[in-house]
């Protein structure tokens, strides 16, 4: 399931993300007790519980003991409330990173907040990228990685390509996970589960499959370090996948900066 954003009315979805600090969404509108910021916390709450798919204004209201109807003079429609949904959530991201030990191992950090971010909230990655929601959350969480990168020294062209490098590379480390657990629950059967019923299936049907494809098989055959908890297979190959990518990620910001430099 993918949502677009700002597909509600543009001027009433930038009002409400960028409403007075003094404001904040608290003040009573005709119903006492019903604010806006009420609104998009009992949203994020049915997302976060049921995912993305559950969301809907009659859901909302359900978790707020009100009607869909009475939301509508604070929130114009769904199309608004996700708009809100995502960029406060985004608020929960930590702003500031250390910067004494250089930009590396603040990207890092910053790249597990995020993926962790994600893992929290997955509903959030369902939200595409493809248009952005312009809130106050969403330029601080931009300017936050800005920070961390600018220590690299690269001119703005190039460190806008690597910003987009490095927020892909998290958001779709974080997708696979995701997908991986939501499997899990809606099937009822574990990523192991699945493997173990299918791989010996595969060694039974596909005659030669290590002659016809050998350098699949022979990535396949070194795993990732074992864990020492439960986690779960894909969920181990996938923080391996992280780990090793970011690293080489992070070798080629700074042979950028090398060649920059020279």
């Amino acid at each position: 399931m993918v949502v677009f954003a700002g597909q509600g009315d543009a001027r009433r979805s930038m009002s409400l993300l960028w409403r007075s600090a003094g404001d904040g969404g608290t003040r009573p509108g005709p119903r006492p007790g019903l604010t806006v910021d009420a609104i998009v916390d009992a949203a994020i709450a049915v997302a976060d519980e049921h995912g993305m798919a559950a969301l809907s204004m009659r859901a909302v209201g359900e978790r707020l003991g009100r009607t869909a109807m009475a939301l509508y003079t604070y929130v114009p429609n769904k199309a608004e409330l996700v708009d809100l949904m995502y960029d406060k959530v985004l608020g929960q991201l930590p702003g500031e990173y250390p910067s004494a030990e250089g930009w590396r191992p603040a990207l890092a950090a910053w790249a597990a907040d995020v993926r962790a971010f994600y893992l929290e909230h997955p509903w959030v990655l369902q939200v595409s990228q493809a248009r952005p929601v312009l809130g106050p959350n969403e330029f601080a969480m931009l300017e936050t990685l800005l920070r961390v990168l600018r220590g690299t020294g690269l001119a703005p062209s190039v460190l806008r390509g690597v910003v987009g490098a490095v927020t892909q590379f998290v958001r779709g480390a974080a997708g696979v996970i995701a997908d991986a657990r939501q499997a899990a629950r809606e099937t009822g059967v574990s990523d192991e589960e699945w493997w173990f019923a299918r791989s010996p299936l595969l060694a039974e049907f596909a005659d030669g499959l290590a002659e016809r494809f050998p350098l699949s098989t022979w990535i396949g055959e070194v795993d990732p370090p074992a864990a020492d908890d439960c986690t779960p297979y894909l969920e181990r190959d996938a923080e391996w996948n992280f780990t090793v990518g970011l690293g080489v990620l992070s070798d080629g910001i700074e042979a950028t900066i090398a060649r920059s430099v020279g």
